[in-house]
């Protein structure tokens, strides 16, 4: 059973209830809930930034923590935090970036990779948890919406 409160909007002052700011607030806060109880309940201590960093690492060549903070929108300041922890547990690992030695390269392991494809699963599970109220078709149209709103290019 679902821990998150449906969308309160009954209960909304008038002014409020049909606001897209308001119902969009509403919608990540049930995302970001579901989110959290799910890399609680089976991520063995990881979060969702570890998540995007992984994945962000996924298909690329060893990035900056500079390039990484930006391609996951992760503070500059969390990133190297995020990716200590990543280390520690043998997911990722830096080096010292050639060209300049005064940068470190980060880049994923095998062992990251096979907890990335853990962790994939997992999100999945609760992508389908944020979406269950809606229809195939109303998915599809809802994520190219979302994507329209959020200035991404379209979906392939």
């Amino acid at each position: 059973m679902d821990s998150v409160r449906p969308l309160a909007t009954d209960s909304a002052p008038d002014r409020v209830k049909d606001r897209a700011t308001w119902l969009i607030r509403r919608a990540y806060a049930r995302s970001s809930t579901l989110l959290d109880e799910g890399f609680a309940g089976g991520a063995d201590g990881l979060r969702g930034y570890h998540f995007r960093l992984l994945a962000a690492l996924e298909n690329t060549a060893p990035l900056s923590q500079v390039e990484l903070g930006k391609l996951t929108s992760i503070d500059p300041s969390d990133v190297t935090a995020t990716i200590v922890e990543l280390e520690t547990l043998g997911l990722v690992e830096r080096s010292v970036d050639q060209n300049d030695r005064r940068r470190n390269l980060v880049a994923i392991t095998s062992a990251g990779l096979a907890r990335l494809e853990g962790l994939d699963a997992l999100v999945s599970e609760i992508q389908e948890r944020v979406l269950e109220p809606l229809s195939t078709t109303e998915r599809t149209e809802f994520l190219r919406m979302l994507r329209k709103l959020g200035g991404a290019p379209p979906a392939d």
